[in-house]
């Protein structure tokens, strides 16, 4: 990995520069998958399960079967560590539940706020080389305790037709109504426009590879809401000598194995330190048997050595990483410093991937600098908040004359004869 030694602040933002994908080939392509399954909609969807999945694909809703028997197909083990995982991402989301809110203004006006549940929210869920059935409890539990009433979930199926049993068996645990065996920016299509057999859905939520993120975004623009605008996943991790080196090595390599386009940063005050940590992800990366993907990540990875403590705070403010590990000295009075990130972790024995399956926090996060105004996802992505006002006559005749004179200077007089004629 490069190691740079105390870079001047002129050189930060290129030093933090993430891996740059080119669209020039992506886009269009997207473009092209998404205007088939509009105008084509299931049948579309088989012939790319076919062109990409290797996939024949008959029915694409799966069946009640299927889930049932893939319980057959998953360990105790799994089993149960699946539920553990569930109980502890719905105990604390749980905790995140809004109850409204309701105030008089003055006599006569009264202002209510209440949180109303999405009504259909579609899930994408990743397969390929590492199907994730994590994120399938951390966004459909959520979904389920916000109360939308109809969750729809698209998911890519193998060469024999056939989803991922650790998926199937998450799904039974979280409340989704609808699950289908398709994947890609296709499956990101259907969700928006509908087809025969998939609802169109009010929001898109779910990682993907760049082309589900370029579907996403296109889709976003006229036709769906999403849950937020993604890139590659990322790390930081701020460390001094009271951190471990292998600990933060392995941090590092937990987050470079997603994927080649996938950015692991060190930020410490050591040069010493910075040594320890690259023979540690050497010495580890060999063990892996996502190697590959970790290879190539670690080439676009950095360690950075900076003057000290407040150097190493600006910094994490400026990169605004999806995941930001503190192992230092008083973690705490580091992380109240920290303004923008998507989730946090404190202390040495607070691994990346505890907040990724376990500990209840949600893993789906704000990428590419995006942490600097959007939140990772939790209890209000899949709620809205509607506002409400009721007024009597002698409230209205209280609050007219400021009403008047605003919407007379801003020349909308319609807007003042709205008060005036129920005065009268």
């Amino acid at each position: 990995m490069e190691i740079i030694i105390q870079p001047d602040r002129t050189e930060w933002n290129k030093i933090l520069k993430r891996p740059q994908i080119d669209n020039s080939v992506i886009v269009p392509r997207v473009k092209e998958i998404l205007d088939t399954v509009r105008r084509g909609g299931d049948k579309a969807l088989r012939h790319y399960a076919k062109l990409f999945d290797n996939s024949d694909i008959t029915e694409l809703r799966i069946t009640d079967a299927e889930i049932a028997d893939a319980k057959k197909n998953v360990s105790p083990e799994l089993a149960e560590a699946i539920k553990t995982a569930a109980d502890n991402i719905r105990r604390f989301h749980s905790a995140q539940e809004y109850k409204g809110i309701e105030v008089t203004i003055s006599n006569g006006i009264k202002c209510i706020q209440k949180s109303v549940p999405i009504q259909t929210v579609g899930i994408y869920i990743p397969g390929g080389t590492a199907p994730l059935f994590s994120t399938v409890l951390m966004l459909a539990i959520p979904a389920n305790i916000a109360g939308c009433p109809r969750i729809v979930m698209c998911t890519p199926p193998d060469e024999e037709g056939k989803i991922a049993p650790s998926i199937l068996y998450a799904v039974k645990l979280c409340g989704v109504t609808d699950i289908f065996k398709t994947g890609g920016a296709q499956a990101i299509g259907a969700m928006a426009y509908g087809t025969e057999s998939i609802p169109k859905v009010d929001k898109i939520f779910g990682p993907g590879n760049q082309y589900v993120t370029v579907a996403k975004q296109q889709v976003s623009l006229f036709d769906t809401a999403i849950d937020m605008p993604a890139g590659p996943s990322e790390v930081m991790v701020l460390a001094d000598r009271t951190a471990h080196p292998a600990f933060v090595a392995a941090d590092l390599l937990s987050q470079a194995e997603h994927g080649a386009d996938s950015q692991s940063i060190l930020v410490t005050d050591s040069e010493e330190f910075a040594e320890a940590v690259n023979t540690e992800v050497y010495n580890q990366l060999g063990e892996l048997s996502r190697r590959e993907f970790a290879e190539k990540s670690v080439a676009n990875s950095k360690l950075i050595v900076l003057k000290g403590r407040n150097d190493i705070i600006e910094m994490a403010n400026t990169y605004a990483a999806e995941h930001l590990i503190i192992s230092m000295d008083d973690p705490w009075a580091v992380a109240d410093k920290i303004t923008s990130a998507g989730s946090i972790f404190i202390g040495n024995f607070t691994p990346e991937s505890a907040g990724d399956y376990a500990s209840g926090t949600n893993h789906t996060l704000p990428t590419n600098g995006w942490a600097t105004a959007y939140s990772g996802v939790n209890l209000d992505s899949f709620n809205k908040k509607i506002t409400y006002q009721e007024i009597t006559r002698d409230g209205l005749a209280e609050l007219a004359p400021v009403i008047d004179i605003m919407a007379v200077t801003e020349g909308l007089d319609a807007h003042a004869n709205a008060v005036r004629i129920r005065l009268k």
